[in-house]
């Protein structure tokens, strides 16, 4: 089970997911793909098995991927102020995994539904939900 986290900017909630995940499952194999450097600097130091950066490794990893998690803007080209390219978001929008997408208002796009909650809860939510999956698939 491979789960890919993608995130911009400082990485924080790519870090901030990958460490809830490690927390449920200590020996899943994931991947931080972060659209710049310091994003994915700042996941392999919350613990991801391998980490890349940038538009062809995010389009690359994708396709492999069994689980992608992030901020929800990862699947809308130009969000992230930018960061995320129409090919970035047509890769992970089209890639086979599931998505477990956490709902950032920053992004320009609001989710109806979706309970008003802080963002280290949506990122426990998310943890969960991961962590249900991979239960379901061993």
């Amino acid at each position: 089970m491979l789960i890919m986290v993608v995130d911009g900017q400082g990485g924080r909630i790519g870090s901030t997911i990958i460490g809830e995940l490690l927390s449920r499952k200590p020996d899943c194999e994931i991947i931080a793909v972060g659209t710049n450097s310091q994003a994915t600097s700042q996941m392999m130091r919350a613990g991801a098995s391998r980490g890349a950066s940038g538009e062809n490794p995010i389009a690359v990893n994708a396709v492999h991927a069994d689980i992608i998690t992030g901020p929800i803007g990862i699947i809308s080209a130009n969000a992230l102020l930018g960061e995320i390219t129409p090919r970035m978001a047509e890769a992970i929008s089209g890639s086979d995994a599931e998505k477990v997408l956490i709902p950032v208002s920053r992004c320009r796009i609001t989710v109806a539904g979706t309970k008003e909650m802080k963002m280290g809860e949506y990122i426990k939510e998310a943890a969960d939900l991961i962590s249900q999956r991979i239960g379901q698939s061993r």
